[in-house]
């Protein structure tokens, strides 16, 4: 049995979606980013950079003590590497995959959710327009980038590593697949290469379990105050709010 971190978000459907793929056995522990149960005690001790998704196998690859994991591609990787699915043992079709798998972790998925943030939360909380304009500017243009570097990819590929699906497409459809919401809802007349792979890949049927893995979850009503703390808890962090919030949720812990 695995047990997983999760809340419901691109990097959370990265592992509810390989698990539906390699038809291992889980269960979902929720992880709110907005309440900030991410600083909890107990969650720190599997994930120690407060971030969700992290995953407990108790039954790991080699026998032995159960094996925490953290970080959405590190566990993604092992997974694969444990059920012998979607990543080639070794040689260079293994680094083909591992490279667009970097590729996405490195790239895609910090540059959408920069743009994502610069273009539907800062205009909330940012006074300055020149600040704004430029993170706008800066972010949605590297997406843009970003895209034009999958589009050409797949016009020549089924897939991001050639014609098999792997953890490269795994990795990455959870981010590309927003574009349209995320970006502009004209996306997909620019990278028709692109939108091809987002439809085939999110027809497969463990994908869509694994989306929609307690999509509720995300869609909960907010009051004015709730999301006020939200945006407090995931924006804007440092050394001394971090230590703040995992103080609070100690004390809340003890109640």
């Amino acid at each position: 049995m695995i047990d997983v971190y999760y809340w419901p978000t691109p990097n959370g459907w990265k592992v509810t979606i390989m698990l539906e793929e390699c038809g291992l056995d889980y269960r979902v522990h929720e992880i709110d980013i907005g309440r900030g149960d991410q600083f909890t005690a107990d969650f720190l001790r599997i994930s120690p950079n407060n971030r969700m998704p992290a995953i407990v196998d108790h039954a790991p690859a080699g026998g032995g003590a159960p094996l925490t994991l953290f970080e959405s591609g590190a566990i993604v990787e092992y997974l694969a590497d444990k059920t012998g699915r979607f990543l080639p043992v070794s040689g260079a079709p293994r680094y083909k995959v591992l490279e667009w798998a970097y590729w996405q972790m490195a790239n895609l998925g910090p540059m959408l959710g920069n743009a994502n943030h610069f273009r539907n939360y800062a205009p909330k909380i940012v006074d300055d327009p020149a600040q704004l304009a430029y993170g706008i500017r800066r972010f949605t243009g590297e997406v843009d980038r970003l895209c034009g570097v999958m589009d050409a990819q797949l016009a020549v590929n089924r897939h991001l590593a050639g014609a098999d699906y792997s953890i490269a497409d795994l990795l990455s459809w959870p981010w590309a697949m927003l574009l349209e919401r995320l970006i502009n809802d004209t996306v997909w007349a620019d990278f028709p290469h692109l939108k091809r792979w987002v439809d085939e890949v999110g027809a497969r049927p463990a994908v869509q379990a694994g989306r929609a893995v307690r999509r509720e979850w995300g869609e909960r009503q907010l009051t004015p105050a709730q999301e006020q703390v939200r945006r407090e808890v995931l924006f804007n962090q440092s050394n001394a709010s971090v230590r703040s919030a995992r103080a609070m949720a100690a004390k809340m812990a003890v109640k």
